[in-house]
């Protein structure tokens, strides 16, 4: 026995573990074989597992320092193990196993028996069937997208909240704003660096604005406008929407005094439908403004200027859709954008039931 131990190799103090964190220390040779080294680790932190001879070739031992899956057949010490290093013993994975041919045959005729038949198929199949409703024609359904319907909604809500505030004693404010917010001309709309382009060239603000506008804010084109019209004697006068602002405004404040005080039922119809018109104004010049590069690229094709703004504003500026509507039958029309939703329908109704939008239709400032 001295002598075997005189012989024996270095015996070293290695730390196993496990994943379920079992951990303990282990002595053995530095000529014992891994193998061996990995039957000692089972029998000790799982013992009866040895009696399936698989086990042990189903764990690995792994060399936790260098992350390094130890070979069953070498030896600890050609291993390079240490004393006191730390081994962890887990279970392989088991490797994916490959499926059989029959059953990749199996699955591909259950495939092709599925899939859809294609048309030849199809007319291979009722070849023999007598052909019915061949001049059956399609019928394509409009269909309307949420901003639209949204829009008819928000149409048919003003018109109950203009009805509600026709007597309303505010009548008269609310006229002057409303005015007020239709005599705002494009003025704040104008593109600075376009206009302080134009004015570095030496053209006056005025006629700077003006060419712009008319020229939907493009400056080359409003360059050449003021080029052609410099020699012009009504360069300087007001475009045609500005002009008579003063004068709608006063006859519209004379209006809202008419609706506001008392008068004859026919006054009253009639300011109650010039309050209509000029809310119907204030929406159609807030809620569109055409994109100046669609405008130029359809009038460019020989359509009329105000056929374009219609035709973009139906589309919501989209150049190519605004091409089909003028070339096409041109529905719907730009006046059934101003058309409300049916007022008995069940969803108008559901929204009128809202106490938050009853509150808001009795408020002069929902309709500004």
């Amino acid at each position: 026995v001295q002598e075997e131990k005189i012989f024996a190799g270095k015996v070293l103090r290695l730390h196993v573990c496990t994943m379920e964190g079992a951990e303990w220390l282990e002595e053995v040779p530095e000529d014992t074989t891994v193998e061996k080294l990995k039957e000692r680790c089972l029998k000790h932190c799982l013992p009866g597992s040895l009696e399936d001879p698989k086990t042990v070739t189903h764990h690995k031992l792994i060399h936790a320092t260098s992350e390094k899956v130890l070979t069953d057949t070498k030896t600890v010490l050609e291993e390079n193990i240490q004393d006191r290093d730390v081994l962890l013993l887990v279970k392989k994975r088991a490797p994916t196993l490959l499926p059989k041919m029959a059953d990749v045959v199996a699955e591909e005729k259950r495939k092709q028996e599925q899939k859809a038949p294609d048309k030849d198929a199809i007319l291979k199949a009722t070849a023999s069937l007598p052909a019915r409703s061949v001049d059956r024609t399609v019928t394509h359904h409009n269909m309307r997208d949420f901003q639209t319907e949204l829009r008819k909604i928000l149409v048919s809500l003003i018109e109950v909240a203009q009805k509600l505030l026709a007597l309303n004693p505010d009548a008269v404010e609310l006229f002057k704003k409303a005015n007020a917010m239709l005599d705002e001309d494009e003025e704040d709309r104008v593109d600075e660096i376009a206009l302080r382009q134009l004015t570095e060239m030496g053209f006056p603000e005025s006629r700077a604005v003006k060419a712009l506008r008319l020229n939907h804010m493009s400056v080359t084109q409003a360059m050449e406008w003021l080029i052609e019209h410099a020699d012009d004697p009504s360069v300087d006068a007001p475009l045609p929407d500005q002009a008579p602002a003063e004068a709608a405004g006063d006859g519209a404040a004379s209006s809202a005094e008419a609706a506001a005080g008392p008068s004859s039922e026919e006054g009253g119809e009639e300011a109650k439908d010039e309050l209509t018109e000029i809310f119907k104004k204030i929406r159609r010049k807030r809620e569109f403004r055409p994109d100046p590069r669609a405008v130029i690229a359809l009038m460019e094709m020989g359509f009329d200027e105000k056929e374009v703004v219609d035709a973009l504003r139906v589309n919501n500026n989209q150049q190519n859709a605004a091409c089909e509507w003028l070339l096409g039958d041109r529905k719907p029309s730009p006046e059934d954008l101003d058309k409300g939703i049916d007022t008995n329908s069940p969803l108008f109704q559901a929204i009128l039931e809202n106490p938050v939008v009853q509150l808001g239709l009795t408020n002069p400032k929902t309709l500004l």
